[in-house]
């Protein structure tokens, strides 16, 4: 039997569930647009320093990752937050990256979107000194992008609050690139509880003026944008925010906390899906959301509704950590051969937070291979001086 630690400095007995949810293909229409953000797998005989240059990727298990995804009949976002972009994952990585996904997705039986995230982390910080400067980085990223065949997500740049940036310099780099986009935007609003650096984003540090800004640049071409991710952690700004969009834009949450209801809706209006936590939660989410499409809401409930608990604490404080997390529930149902991530970013976290998601991740039937991740836990247990 496994013994877990508790964070009272104790050791107490875990038994795994003995009906854990199957992967499988969908059998039906998903009731919303459904992006996963992935990770990446490191290459441990390949890396060299960790800590400094571009990472060694495993490139086959980090593809087949993906095609776990796709085979449940999620979409993927690419090259995101969840990948390290900026946490151990540079711009030339990523740009590989995402030329090998799409050449990937494009085979795929099912046909999955994928949306690739461009940014600005192409350029040496110093050298994005004016909108000029940050709007020709993201064109680089887009162009790529583009090429390779993925919709772009305009991800959150450091460079604007870096700035001190007001709404006119957003609007004047935002606005050529989502009129110039081959295909409509996904915008990306990410809180400062992931980044920090991005605190202030689109110009205010006030909730309000920041939306009206942001509000305002979708509403003068809103063809051309798709949609925008919050990450806000906020429900009802999500909720208030989802309420003014034009139609036909989407509102992709990025709440980690409160996706069930947002998704789900209010019976007038509901929130698509661009999640981190989507990847570890994959069978549950895919099939809830084909329930929800089936108008089988308490089955969506019943599939979704334990994993929050789940969700809050990988995303626990701090935030931008939670890709440990995800990546540890990746190893243990064995979609790649060791925990080790790019920056040795697995050292985040805390032995206690890993036997927590490993008890959550249980409750809510996600540990598919009950016998591979009772022998990883062990080891990683062993390896923290814990028999």
């Amino acid at each position: 039997m496994l013994h877990l630690p508790t964070p009272e400095g104790r050791l107490e007995p875990f038994r795994f569930s003995p009906d854990p949810l199957v992967p499988r293909p969908p059998r039906g229409a998903l009731a919303r647009t459904a992006f996963a953000a992935a990770h990446v797998v490191s290459d441990p005989l390949r890396e060299r320093d960790p800590w400094v240059g571009p990472p060694a990727v495993d490139w086959e298990a980090t593809l087949r990752f993906r095609h776990h995804l796709w085979d449940q009949g999620l979409h993927l976002a690419e090259a995101m937050d969840t990948a390290q972009r900026g946490m151990g994952v540079d711009w030339p990585t990523a740009r590989e990256l995402i030329e090998r996904t799409m050449r990937e997705a494009r085979g795929h039986p099912l046909r999955p979107r994928v949306a690739a995230g461009a940014g600005t982390d192409g350029a040496e910080p110093d050298a994005l000194r004016d909108a000029a400067a940050i709007r020709a980085a993201y064109e680089a990223q887009m162009e790529a992008i583009e090429r390779a065949g993925a919709q772009v997500i305009l991800m959150a740049t450091r460079a604007l609050p870096r700035l001190g940036a007001d709404a006119e310099t957003y609007r004047a780099v935002y606005r050529p690139l989502i009129d110039g986009a081959a295909q409509p935007v996904i915008l990306h609003w990410l809180g400062e509880m992931f980044d920090p650096a991005l605190a202030g984003y689109w110009g205010s540090r006030d909730l309000a003026e920041a939306t009206e800004t942001v509000l305002t640049l979708i509403a003068e071409n809103p063809a051309q944008v798709d949609g925008i991710k919050i990450s806000l952690l906020d429900a009802a700004h999500e909720e208030a925010f989802r309420a003014r969009l034009p139609d036909g834009v989407r509102l992709y949450t990025g709440d980690d906390f409160n996706y069930p209801d947002l998704i789900r809706g209010d019976g007038r209006f509901h929130s698509h899906a661009l999640l981190g936590i989507f990847a570890a939660i994959a069978p549950a989410a895919a099939q809830a959301l084909e329930a929800l499409g089936q108008g089988d809401a308490a089955r969506y409930d019943a599939l979704l509704g334990p994993t929050v608990p789940l969700s809050r604490e990988i995303f626990r404080v701090p935030t931008r950590f939670y890709k440990a997390g995800i990546a540890f529930l990746a190893w243990l149902n064995g979609h790649q051969d060791h925990f080790v991530m790019p920056g040795g970013l697995q050292s985040s976290r805390p032995i206690l937070h890993y036997a927590e998601v490993l008890r959550l991740a249980d409750r809510a039937r996600l540990i598919a291979r009950p016998d591979l991740a009772e022998a990883r836990m062990r080891s990683l247990l062993a390896l923290h001086g814990i028999g």
